[in-house]
């Protein structure tokens, strides 16, 4: 196995961190990314308390586990999002206070430095994460958006989170931001404005998953090689898209995960419509030789079941590059 094989611990929140890693070494992981929700890594608890990171390593070097990044990307979508009642959900109370929009946003983004912060502590030097979108509404473009709207959404994204990078970059901490629908960044060209917003500054760049690009139309192998200088976290989830129209297109049609009318649905690794072996082989040409974290996300499958499926789809799938030439042999 050329590279470590881990878990994300987002789904797996109403367990203990305890509990999560017993499970996730008995599924044949070798180390998990702790979500910063549920018990697994909290971010409060990290910056009071002195003890507080070496207790979530005595609990994963219990199960024989390492940690390579923390992701903590309910927080950050709410930075530049347009706040709604949604976002009370999956915010702290301390985040969301009164609910009103520009104090969420900036709570958000005081928790975000201090996730760099509380990340440097652990000792990982990547935090995953969402940005939010202030212009996210406006995908479609009817009524046709004004010159300057996305533009203003840009230099919101930029004026953000350019003082939390700075942060980043004061602890030695990389963000990762998952390209994703909802996000300043959601495809290629998108991916490539964001870093034009922020002057391709290093603290910021990707956490790759292929399972938000595919169904879209999106070339996720090319994504690799585009930005193979920023591509800091890998995500392995799946996603099955039709080879015919479906009653839901792309955008979702307003129905659930799992109704069976869709075009597009999450899947357990191997058993979508991402071709694994072209991204191992890019993650090989680009040199990154990064933990493999299976997300895992299949609304017909039993989570355990998959989970354990995943890691032994991704031992066999993994491979190290090749050192030789292979026919070098043959000349003189």
């Amino acid at each position: 196995m050329a590279r470590p094989i881990t878990l994300f611990t987002g789904q797996w929140a109403d367990l203990t961190l305890d509990t999560m890693a017993q499970k996730a070494k008995s599924f044949g992981y070798g180390g998990i990314e702790l979500a910063c929700w549920g018990d697994h890594f909290e971010v409060d608890k990290a910056m009071k308390d002195g003890k507080y990171c070496q207790s979530r390593w005595d609990i994963l070097k219990k199960h024989g586990l390492d940690c390579y990044a923390i992701s903590n990307h309910l927080v950050g979508q709410a930075v530049c999002d347009n706040i709604d009642p949604r976002h009370q959900q999956i915010l702290s109370p301390a985040i969301w206070g009164d609910g009103k929009p520009e104090g969420v946003r900036q709570r958000a983004a005081e928790e975000m430095k201090n996730t760099a912060r509380a990340a440097a502590k652990l000792g990982v030097k990547v935090v995953n994460g969402f940005t939010g979108s202030s212009i996210w509404h406006l995908l479609y473009s009817f009524p046709p958006n004004l010159p300057s709207q996305i533009e203003d959404g840009y230099k919101d994204f930029a004026d953000r989170w350019n003082p939390i990078l700075d942060v980043f970059d004061e602890v030695g901490v990389k963000f990762a931001l998952e390209v994703h629908p909802t996000e300043i960044a959601f495809d290629i060209a998108s991916a490539e404005r964001a870093l034009d917003a922020i002057d391709h500054r290093e603290a910021f760049g990707f956490n790759y998953d292929p399972s938000h690009l595919g169904y879209q139309g999106v070339d996720y192998v090319a994504f690799l090689r585009k930005f193979r200088d920023r591509i800091y976290h890998v995500h392995m989830k799946d996603v099955y898209w039709s080879s015919v129209p479906k009653e839901v297109g792309v955008f979702g049609g307003h129905v659930n995960f799992g109704d069976n009318r869709r075009f597009w649905d999450f899947r357990s690794i191997g058993r979508g419509s991402v071709n694994f072996e072209e991204i191992i082989r890019a993650l090989n040409e680009i040199g990154h030789d990064g933990p493999l974290s299976v997300e895992w996300e299949d609304s017909g499958m039993d989570r355990e079941h998959g989970a354990a499926e995943a890691a032994s789809f991704l031992k066999k799938l993994d491979f190290k590059p090749s050192d030789i030439v292979f026919d070098a042999q043959f000349s003189e």
